[in-house]
């Protein structure tokens, strides 16, 4: 039987995912056989597994920290937002449909909560130790009788609870014993300790706070984690893009993503924001585009809606206007429907409209279907025409998530990267499509900046554009992930009383 800590939060983005990822990596270190877990993920960031399962980027980091693949028993019931109100629910890595906030949280979540339970059954079979995120607060009180992802957790696992406060966003000694205060006395008495996260400065000035917690809640006080800034390991959600949206360092080249509201998978760019000479940063206004020297539009959850908001907002025109001054665009998954003429929905899989107009700079129309394409690919890219370069690569690899048929209108479009393997469900569609002066192209594949030689190819084009020198290849996207992950390992290691939790695993909530 498998060893377990839980971390819960008093309230979203208080680090929760990226202390769970250095447990898993300090305890694979340690040469253990850990796991993470999270019973149910609400984001738009998500993950195809090798077997064509879809689950939340934050417990494929916390895999990748552990030293394993990815599996959808990480993360049974994933939550993507859709709409006000409404999501796609995804139980066990595959689509259920969509259901409202109401529908679900008073008559499907604990129904949902039967695949966590057996998730959880099959990995406390096979691993040593597992390490569990909760979500938001499990003091929210509208949502505790549905809740399936924190105390009710906590209560099926019998798990030792960490309680973890954001110093950094102030109010954190009020959060932790007001968190602690409306919990009932049973989940109190299974939260073993407290953790301070993101302190930034001296750390002994925390003494006075940490004897008023211990004294004030019986609980103690196992670590301040301090902030550690340009982390490197991927988000789980798009509140982290609005720290992103200031992160404009003076660099060779300017890259803009468009954020529409329904930004899904921004982690396909994080490679290219740690190259040293990009300056990547995100859009939501046209006054804050400026003139990149590449646009990227990128996956949405809701492809038709975020395209009216895209020529309401005066970004499609703006988007069609850096194009005739003879900049490139790119999209990736929904960025590529969008860049199409023509966007349909006739069964109203993902919207009640019927058709919207694209920006018109590729000759695609896109058709929604019921089927939801997940799978793991490798590709090659065989000709693609950018900025008067051509580039090729045969080693290309990444994953679609779809549920668009996209066919292309112009036979003088090019579709220069073509799937040659899927691992998981099978897909007939273009995979690409750019227009032949390279000035516009789009792929469904999510990932493709990941690919070390096909990155620094395009970065290349861009500094041959603007007169500057290439670049030899300087950075391995998955080697760097590796060491952040040690980095943070050694961070939390310094600043956690890890004899303090190793002794409460080791009773559990006795």
């Amino acid at each position: 039987m498998a060893k377990y800590i839980m971390l819960q939060g008093t309230s979203s983005h208080v680090g929760k995912s990226i202390i769970a990822t250095a447990l898993c990596r300090i305890f694979f270190q340690e040469r253990r056989r850990v796991v993470p877990f999270k019973a149910q993920n609400m984001a738009l960031n998500s993950y195809v597994t090798k077997d064509g399962k879809e689950m939340g980027r934050a417990q494929v980091a916390q895999a990748e920290a552990a030293g394993m693949d990815p599996q959808a028993d990480m993360n049974p019931v994933l939550l993507k937002p859709t709409g006000d109100c409404c999501s796609q629910v995804i139980i066990d890595g595959r689509s259920v449909g969509n259901m409202s906030a109401k529908d679900y949280h008073k008559g499907y979540s604990l129904t949902a909560f039967s695949a966590a339970k057996s998730a959880l059954a099959r990995l406390d079979k096979e691993f040593e130790v597992i390490v569990i995120e909760g979500a938001g607060s499990p003091a929210e009180i509208n949502l505790k009788e549905h809740d399936i992802v924190n105390m009710r957790v906590a209560k099926y696992a019998k798990s030792p609870v960490l309680l973890i406060a954001d110093i950094d966003r102030g109010g954190s000694l009020a959060a932790l014993v007001g968190t602690l205060d409306l919990l009932d006395e049973t989940e109190r008495a299974l939260v073993k300790g407290l953790v301070i996260n993101k302190f930034r400065g001296d750390e002994t000035l925390l003494a006075p706070a940490v004897r008023f917690l211990e004294q004030k809640t019986g609980k103690p006080v196992l670590g301040i984690i301090p902030f550690i800034d340009h982390l490197g390991i991927d988000d789980e959600d798009s509140v982290s893009l609005e720290e992103k949206k200031g992160d404009v360092r003076s660099a060779a080249l300017k890259l803009a993503v468009i954020q529409v509201p329904k930004i899904s998978n921004f982690t396909d760019f994080d490679s290219l924001a740690q190259e040293p000479d990009v300056s990547l940063y995100y859009v939501n206004q046209i006054d804050e585009l400026g003139q990149p020297d590449l646009i990227l539009l990128p996956g949405s959850k809701n492809t038709m809606e975020d395209m009216i908001w895209l020529n309401k907002s005066g970004l499609g025109k703006a988007i069609a206007e850096h194009v005739t001054m003879g900049r490139p665009v790119v999209g990736i998954c929904g960025g590529y429907q969008m860049l199409g003429g023509e966007i349909c929905d006739p069964d109203h899989t993902e919207s009640s409209l019927s058709r919207v107009n694209g920006l018109g700079l590729l000759s695609l129309t896109t058709t929604f279907a019921k089927e939801k394409m997940t799978s793991q690919v490798m590709a090659i890219c065989t000709e693609l025409p950018f900025l008067g370069q051509i580039i090729t690569d045969n080693t290309l690899q990444g994953y679609e998530i779809h549920m668009g048929h996209t066919v292309c209108n112009n036979a003088e479009e090019r579709h220069p990267i073509a799937v040659t393997k899927h691992v998981g469900n099978i897909c007939r569609d273009i995979s690409s499509t750019a227009r032949a002066d390279g000035l516009v192209w789009g792929t469904y594949i999510h990932g493709i900046f990941d690919n070390n030689n096909f990155r620094r190819a395009i970065l290349n084009c861009l500094r041959l554009k603007k007169g500057m020198e290439p670049r030899s290849l300087s950075r391995d996207f998955s080697a760097e992930k590796q060491k952040n992950y040690d980095r943070l390992a050694d961070v939390v290691r310094t600043h956690l009383d890890m004899k303090a939790l190793r002794q409460i695993m080791e009773r559990g909530i006795v």
